[in-house]
């Protein structure tokens, strides 16, 4: 059985588009993983955390034959593999990849939270998302990632 799961992308360090294209490769390698389509990568202001840099930021469509719980720690392999060292919340990073919806699961662990919980928030993940299917619903009450982005533009005119 294959799930559709989305990957949220982003890199303000070094060559920050070789990073994520390295980190998509890495990604569709993966045993019961397979990469569908990437959304454009978009430059985007840091949110929190100490002065840094942009961020390139963009979201993979991927069929996932695996649980939930083994994606997340390919991702966090693959993180480690390409450079990601974790000092400080929300601080520099060589990548950073953040499972974001995984089929219409809803699940919550200290690992792993689904949907991801500042998915709805955060438009350098929403606008991305929306590149890709701006009709996908959002769990537990199904708003459209479309809606969603356009209630954040609205409220940042």
């Amino acid at each position: 059985m294959s799930v559709l799961a989305y990957v949220g992308l982003g890199s303000n360090l070094g060559p920050r588009e070789h990073h994520i294209e390295s980190a998509l490769e890495e990604l569709d390698r993966g045993e019961g993983i397979h990469l569908l389509r990437k959304s454009p990568l978009y430059e985007t202001a840091p949110v929190g955390g100490p002065p840094q840099g942009k961020y390139l930021n963009g979201v993979a469509e991927i069929e996932a034959e695996i649980p939930a719980a083994d994606l997340l720690s390919c991702l966090l392999a693959i993180e480690e593999r390409l450079g990601r060292v974790r000092r400080e919340r929300w601080g520099p990073r060589v990548i950073d990849l953040d499972l974001l919806l995984y089929g219409s699961e809803e699940f919550e662990e200290p690992q792993l939270i689904l949907p991801h919980p500042r998915l709805r928030e955060r438009e350098f993940v929403l606008r991305p998302l929306a590149d890709l299917d701006r009709d996908l619903p959002i769990p537990p009450d199904g708003k459209k990632v479309g809606d969603l982005l356009d209630a954040i533009q609205e409220v940042t005119r």
